[in-house]
C-alpha cells in the first residue's frame, strides 16, 4: 500500500513497448496469465522443488530478534511504544494527526458513483478536534480487541476516485489485529474515534475497536509465552455464546496469542472441553471501555504453531502461497490484505518486523536493499532481477512482488495485483484483470506505455543475509 500510483492501476498500459520476455518465448494459457503453463505451477510444493536448499535456515531467531530491535531504531516509520514518553505534548500529537489524515486532491465519489459534495472537506477537518489537543497529556495504552480499520479521517464513509470502482476506499489505511498495543493520542470530536499509534501505523480507528488500559498489562502482553502463532492466512476462534467477544474472532498470519498452560485441563472453557483446543487469551473491552482479558480456544487442527515458523525458502514460499487466490484488500480492506500487507504478514509469520507500506519497506534503513534511479541503465536492472532469490522483494511505484524462483532461467514473483499487462506478440497490449493474490513471471509485465516492470524498479528488498 502507499499514497503513489497503487496496486489496482498496474493493469492499465496503452500501447507496445518491447519487453524481454514475452508470449513468443513464454506460454499464454486461457486464463491470459503469461507464463503459467500448468496448474502445477499454482501450488507451493512445485516452487520449493526449484530450490536446491529449501529448508535451510535464512536468518535464525536470535538474528531475527535483532533485526527488528534495530529497526525500531533507524527506520522512522515504526513506533517504539515501550520508548514514548510519560507526557505526550500537543506538537507530537498533532503532527502524528497532520501527517495522516491529508484530504485527497482528486475528485471523490462515494460508494453509489456520486460525486462527494465540497462540505465533506470542513466536516472531517472539523471532526478532527485539533483544537481541544491540550498542551500536555499522559500517555495512555490500549489494545485492539478485535480485527480494526484504521481510517484517515475519523469516519466510515467510504470515497473513491472513480465513479465505476469501489475497490479502494481512500479514508481506508490499514487494519491492526487483536493483541495489538497501541498508544491513544486523541479523541475525535463526537467521541466515537480514537487516534492510536501502533507499532507500525497511526491512524483513526473506531472506539469499539480498543479497550483502555494500564501501560504494564498492555505493553507486556505481545512478549509473553507460551503462545502460539498463526500461520494460516486466517484462523478464528471457536464459537461460544458464553463470551460473545471471543467467539469466532478472526486472526490473521502472523498473530502470536499467550497460551493459558495453567488451567485444569478437565474443565469447560466458554462452555466447551478444551482438550482438542488450545486454550489462549485474548483482549476483550468491558462496558466502561476498558481492558480485560478472556480465556479463548482455538482448535488443535487450525493452523498455528507454538513458535515462528524458521526463516527458510521453502517457508517463505508455503506461507505465500496460503493466501494464493485472496481478493485484494486495499489496505487490509475485505478482510484480505494488499501487496504490501500481503508480504509483510508472509515474513511476521516467521517474526520478522516489517513496514506497512511499500513507500516505507522500499527505502526502510532496517533492510538491506538495492535502490535504482533515472541513471540505472534497462542491463543494470535487468542483471540485478536475474540475480533475485527466493524472498526477496521486488519495488515498483505503488506495488511490492515476492519472488517465488526461477523456472528455464525466468524470475517467478507471487504478488496482490489488481491485473497485469504485457505485450501481445502482435503489436498489442494484453491486459488481464486479476484482483487478487496472483503468481507472474516478473519480465514480460508491463508498468506503461513506455516501461517494464523492471524499467520502473525503485528497490530490491533483501530479508535474508
Amino acid at each position: 500500500m502507499s499514497r503513489l500510483p497503487i496496486c489496482l492501476m498496474l493493469a492499465l498500459a496503452s500501447v507496445p513497448v518491447l519487453a524481454d520476455k514475452g508470449p513468443d518465448t513464454l506460454p499464454v494459457p486461457p486464463s491470459g496469465v503469461i507464463g503459467i503453463a500448468n496448474n502445477a505451477m499454482l501450488g507451493p510444493d512445485f516452487w520449493i522443488r526449484q530450490s536446491t536448499q529449501p529448508e535451510r535456515v535464512l536468518l535464525d531467531a536470535s538474528d531475527i530478534r535483532s533485526h527488528n530491535a534495530n529497526l525500531f531504531k533507524v527506520d522512522a516509520s515504526m513506533h517504539d511504544l515501550h520508548a514514548l514518553p510519560a507526557q505526550i505534548d500537543r506538537a507530537t500529537v498533532t503532527g502524528w494527526i497532520n501527517d495522516l489524515s491529508q484530504y485527497p486532491k482528486r475528485k471523490l465519489y462515494d460508494i453509489k458513483g456520486q460525486p462527494v459534495p465540497d462540505s465533506l472537506r470542513n466536516e472531517l477537518t472539523d471532526a478532527l478536534a485539533l483544537d481541544a489537543v491540550p498542551a500536555q497529556q499522559p500517555a495512555r495504552y490500549g489494545m485492539v480487541v478485535q480485527r480494526a480499520a484504521l481510517r484517515t479521517f475519523p469516519t466510515s464513509t467510504r470515497v473513491f476516485t472513480s465513479n465505476d470502482d469501489t475497490d479502494i476506499d481512500r479514508f481506508q489505511e490499514t487494519a491492526e489485529f487483536p493483541g495489538t498495543p497501541v498508544l491513544i493520542a486523541h479523541t475525535s470530536r463526537d467521541g466515537h474515534w480514537l487516534f492510536v499509534v501502533s507499532p507500525r501505523y497511526a491512524a483513526w480507528t473506531l472506539r469499539e475497536n480498543v479497550a483502555e488500559g494500564p501501560a504494564a498489562d498492555v505493553l507486556a502482553y505481545a512478549g509473553r509465552t507460551p503462545h502460539r502463532v498463526v500461520t494460516g492466512g486466517t484462523v478464528t476462534t471457536v464459537f461460544t455464546p458464553e463470551q460473545p467477544a471471543v467467539s469466532q474472532l478472526q486472526l490473521d498470519m502472523g498473530i502470536a496469542v499467550p497460551v493459558l498452560s495453567d488451567l485444569p485441563p478437565d474443565q469447560p472453557v466458554n462452555g466447551q472441553s478444551p482438550y482438542a483446543s488450545h486454550v489462549v487469551q485474548l483482549p476483550i473491552q468491558q462496558a466502561d471501555g476498558k481492558l480485560a482479558f478472556s480465556p479463548a480456544l482455538i482448535q488443535r487442527v487450525a493452523d498455528t504453531q507454538d513458535d515462528y515458523l524458521p526463516l527458510t525458502e521453502g517457508n517463505i514460499i508455503r506461507q505465500a502461497f496460503k493466501f494464493l487466490g485472496e481478493r485484494y484488500g486495499w489496505g487490509h480492506d475485505y478482510d484480505g490484505r494488499d501487496c504490501s500487507g500481503f508480504v509483510s504478514d508472509v515474513y511476521r509469520s516467521m517474526g520478522v518486523e516489517m513496514p506497512r507500506n511499500t513507500s516505507k519497506q522500499a527505502i526502510s534503513p532496517g533492510f538491506t536493499h538495492q535502490a535504482f534511479g533515472d541513471k540505472d541503465s534497462h542491463d543494470a536492472r535487468l542483471k540485478a532481477a536475474m540475480a533475485l532469490k527466493v524472498g526477496d522483494l521486488v519495488y515498483i511505484p505503488g506495488h511490492v512482488m515476492m519472488v517465488i524462483g526461477k523456472l528455464d532461467g525466468e524470475p517467478y514473483v507471487i504478488h496482490d495485483t489488481g491485473g497485469i499487462s504485457y505485450r501481445d506478440g502482435k503489436g498489442g497490449m494484453r491486459r488481464v484483470k486479476l484482483n487478487e493474490v496472483s503468481v507472474t513471471p516478473l519480465l514480460p509485465l508491463m508498468y506503461d506505455d513506455k516501461h517494464t516492470y523492471v524499467d520502473r524498479m525503485t528497490s530490491i528488498v533483501h530479508v535474508r543475509p
